[in-house]
């Protein structure tokens, strides 16, 4: 089998993805233009796409091949994600001057706007899958899955408890359900809005779902190890600040080398439970293993 170049992959997915979210900005008139230009600030910022790239990847595994609808929704939850990070920079929040190499939102505009960009990417999200994707039963679905793992009980606990657990937890417990809500979540909502696209069937669902929210955690892992391993200019974001806001972490826990140890075993097991699709799956078994060995 011919070896998958993922980060040559994922840039080219990042690219295709990229065009449609320019394309379904494209759809909104009457946006005062400072909001206008702060929403496009941060869209354009150079992200890895990893969690479009992901709908795009499971849509592939299940119809043999990516569609308009699939398109659509890897736009809608890059929008979500970026809104996440807008909003995890604010000073009440994690406090970050940068984010993907350039000044955060709030510094390049300011907080007010910075809080309302976010507003507008979530909101805007919805909007593209209500209005673009080609039947209503799948839209619905899709809808509420994205909104179960970005609402209160999903990304949106992770982030009120990894704030309350600052320089006050020790507990591995709560650490790992930080992590499955703050982020393990919405890379299982990638996964699921892929196979709903798709035509997928109950079997196959339940598969990538949980696929996709061990990725996520695998993901988050690797996050925290970088923080600790990787420079400001590397990350594009300011590094060691999970030690000196006194984070819940994984190396804060279990120590650097056993974190990636944990990570290891964490990207397995995802790929382990690719097995029924075969090789089939190659592209997101690799994506598995190349997310926990990132520096950035």
């Amino acid at each position: 089998m011919q070896k998958i170049d993922i980060k040559k992959a994922l840039a080219e997915q990042a690219e295709v993805v990229n065009g449609r979210i320019k394309a379904v900005l494209e759809q909104w008139t009457g946006i005062p233009k400072r909001l206008a230009d702060a929403i496009d600030y941060v869209l354009a910022a150079p992200g890895k796409r990893v969690r479009a790239a992901i709908v795009l990847w499971c849509c592939r595994l299940v119809a043999g091949k990516e569609n308009n609808d699939a398109l659509n929704a890897a736009a809608a939850i890059e929008m979500v994600h970026t809104y996440s990070l807008v909003h995890d920079d604010l000073p009440a929040m994690d406090d970050d001057d940068f984010r993907r190499g350039r000044p955060s939102c709030h510094k390049a505009f300011d907080e007010a706007t910075a809080i309302l960009t976010g507003d507008a990417l979530l909101t805007m999200a919805f909007e593209v899958i209500a209005a673009n994707i080609s039947n209503a039963p799948k839209a619905v679905a899709m809808i509420k899955v994205l909104a179960e793992a970005a609402g209160p009980a999903g990304m949106i606990a992770g982030q009120v408890n990894d704030l309350a657990a600052q320089n006050g937890s020790n507990n591995s417990k709560e650490l790992h359900d930080i992590h499955i809500n703050k982020t393990a979540k919405m890379f299982r909502a990638s996964s699921l809005l892929g196979a709903i696209v798709a035509d997928a069937d109950e079997k196959q669902k339940e598969i990538l779902a949980a696929f996709g929210l061990t990725l996520g955690l695998g993901f988050q892992v690797a996050d925290d190890i970088i923080d600790v391993s990787s420079t400001s200019q590397q990350l594009g974001k300011t590094a060691g600040k999970d030690a000196k806001q006194g984070k819940l972490t994984y190396p804060a826990i279990f120590g650097l080398e056993e974190s990636r140890k944990n990570a290891q075993k964490i990207a397995h097991k995802a790929i382990e439970m690719l097995e029924p699709f075969g090789d089939k799956a190659a592209m997101l078994k690799e994506l598995a293993l190349a997310l926990v060995d990132r520096t950035k």
